[in-house]
């Protein structure tokens, strides 16, 4: 029997042999010596004996034992030599007795290269073995920039809690996310049984996704699992029926197809020009009746300066349509209740749902799932979700009006930040300001400090550096009367308030009304399935702009003015010219341009910002949530 087994072996060894000779590759075993030639190795950890998952075995260490087998890890060596018997009487041991000794490998980027034991690899691998068991050495390469690299040390740090070897994310942050979701920020290393539980979770979802076609994609069955969970949960996971998951993945499949895509989100950058009749679509709103919307807030407008702007939104459209449309506002709305008061808006018949901040995205998405023919909107950015359209501003614009007025202002050139969340569209917010001020003053620095920081006091931090100008969150909660919002100006007195970065929420909720009623929002389908919509606008389209105190010199009024006819005619760009980041990395050269993208997806800080991006564990657990589902979770953070 074993003698027939090494034939077979020998044969599929053979044709996987003479495949790769036919592509001009290697047909051997890959070698860890070879590889690590071109390597900067910063550290060798002895892991001990570790369970090696049977198809991260990819090579051997060293070239003499490499031209035994095919790159498959199948024997090429005729079936009458001495290796043949040796593989051969170790196939009779493994079908009576099973794996009697540990192999011995290094493990390389969650790649294993077999020291001793090649062959008792090659007949576990014939007999379809999930793992065998090996005393190993992890070869750690030095912290590079490269986006394999940056997984692998997302990697390092998911496997100090979890001892899990065999999950591979394909984008950064993934890990990071996946851990936060799965122990709910319990970072403590997990015991035996809670590996075997985790490995329950994963062998069901496993089993159900590849059933479903899931081997089909180019994700990763890891990539597939976060998008899940991130979804309907985790804890839940190992409780939810076979039938129950695999109807919930057919749901949501193109989430999966999302994930492989590197342009996942397509971004509306301007309002449809679709010019109708005002009384045509008035009769189009006659037609079905009163336009009933909903706006769903997290908190409410006495308490939150965010949900007072959108409330003020509400009034522009309430005004605007007059009787033809009905709204209501549903406040202090938490996600663990959210689903529940949605799935109510929609009982109500409401025709249009926004919900208003990037924590409510979740709930969101559960029921734009579940009721796919209603037009339910997330207030966030770069949300690849394929079921929900988001929905933001351009602030960036303005800020970078801000800072030119402020490095006009301040005679020091020291000038203070004070940020909060580190989400998407925050850096270039915090860089377009850096660099408005750099067009006035080549010599202006932009301190920077984040409110969500752990142990962070902005206010006492520019005190002690003598700092003045500060620029802070863009409205005051009606609540409280403090005037230390926009940019301002700290004196003995009191705060004296320069400008303000303002959202118009009304226009464009005035113009997402009007194009539902034209036709041109269905028309706004992505072509691809595989695409999530992003409504993303700015100065041009009336949502953003920069109030200015009366008090302003009339030198800085007509900046503003300069600027905010160039910015929205899209005759010039915030983020013009030659760029550095403030370690010395060249960003940008003078005649290159920032896609939207690249601007929306910004996770470096121009090089007269004095300050750093937080890491998420360095943040206030209020905070982590928000960061966690929207945040720069990527190189930025490991480099600190």
């Amino acid at each position: 029997m074993a003698n027939t087994d090494y034939y077979k072996a020998l044969n599929d060894g053979l044709l996987n042999y003479y495949t790769y000779i036919a592509k001009g590759e290697t047909p051997f075993l890959p070698v860890l010596d070879d590889i690590l030639e071109n390597v900067d190795v910063v550290g060798r950890i002895d892991l001990g004996l570790v369970d090696i998952p049977i198809d991260l075995i990819v090579g051997t260490s060293t070239y003499a034992r490499a031209v035994s087998f095919a790159h498959n890890f199948f024997p090429i060596v005729d079936d009458e030599s001495e290796f043949a018997d040796k593989w051969i009487k170790l196939s009779d041991v493994w079908l009576s007795e099973g794996q009697k000794e540990p192999v011995k490998a290094y493990e390389f980027m969650n790649k294993f290269y077999i020291i001793e034991g090649n062959k008792r690899v090659s007949v576990s691998k014939y007999f379809n073995t999930p793992s065998v068991y090996g005393n190993v050495t992890r070869v750690i390469p030095k912290k590079t920039d490269e986006k394999e690299n940056i997984i692998y040390y997302e990697f390092l740090d998911f496997y100090d809690v979890t001892k899990v070897n065999y999950l591979w994310f394909s984008k950064p942050g993934s890990f990071t996310r996946f851990l936060e979701i799965i122990t709910h920020g319990d970072k403590r290393p997990w015991t035996e049984d809670e590996q075997r539980t985790f490995r329950s979770y994963y062998l069901h979802f496993e089993k159900e996704y590849m059933a479903k076609g899931g081997k089909k994609l180019s994700i990763t069955v890891a990539d597939a699992m976060l998008a899940y969970i991130t979804i309907y949960g985790y804890d839940t996971l190992l409780d939810t029926p076979a039938s129950v998951l695999g109807k919930n993945l057919s749901k949501i499949w193109n989430e999966f197809l999302m994930v492989g895509e590197d342009h996942a989100i397509a971004l509306i950058l301007e309002p449809e020009e679709k010019h109708v009749h005002p009384l045509f679509a008035k009769l189009k709103t006659l037609a079905s009746g009163t336009l009933k919307v909903a706006f769903v807030h997290e908190k409410d407008a006495e308490s939150s300066a965010w949900t007072y702007s959108h409330e003020l939104g509400r009034a522009h459209i309430e005004q605007k349509f007059g009787s033809h449309i009905a709204t209501h506002c549903f406040d202090n709305i938490k996600d663990d209740e959210a689903e529940d008061v949605i799935e109510q808006i929609i009982r109500d018949k409401y025709d249009i749902i926004f919900t208003t901040s990037p924590q409510l995205m979740i709930p969101s998405l559960r029921a734009a799932i579940n009721h796919p023919d209603k037009k339910i909107l997330n207030c966030s950015l770069n949300t690849s979700h394929r079921y929900i359209r988001t929905y933001y501003a351009r602030l960036y614009e303005a800020k970078f009006m801000a800072g030119a007025i402020a490095a006009m202002m301040c005679r020091t050139g020291k000038i203070g930040y004070i940020a909060d969340y580190p989400i998407y569209g925050m850096v270039a917010n915090i860089n377009a300001f850096a660099l408005g001020a750099r067009l006035i003053n080549p010599y202006a620095k932009i301190f920077l400090e984040w409110s969500t920081r752990i142990g962070s006091d902005p206010l006492k931090s520019f005190k002690d550096r003598d700092i003045h100008y500060i620029s802070s969150k863009e409205m005051i909660i009606p609540n409280q009367p403090s005037r230390r919002f926009g940019l301002y100006r700290e004196s003995d007195s009191r705060p004296v308030n320069i400008a303000m970065p303002v959202w118009h929420w009304g226009k464009f909720y005035e113009q997402l009304i009007q194009s539902i009623l034209t036709g041109s929002f269905k028309e706004a389908e992505p072509s691809k399935s595989n695409q999530a919509l992003n409504y993303w606008w700015g100065m041009s389209a009336g949502v953003v702009d920069l109030i200015c105190s009366e008090k302003l010199p009339d030198s800085a009024s007509t900046l503003a003015s300069l600027l905010r006819q160039s910015i929205a005619s899209e005759t010039f760009s915030p983020f013009s010219g030659t760029i550095y980041d403030n370690q010395g990395h060249l960003i940008k050269k003078r005649d290159a341009a920032f896609t939207p993208d690249e601007i929306m997806t910004m996770d470096w800080l121009a090089d007269n910002v004095i300050g750093t991006i937080p890491h998420v564990d360095e943040l206030t657990e209020e905070a982590r949530p928000v960061v966690l589902l929207q945040g720069l979770i990527n190189s930025e953070f490991d480099k600190h």
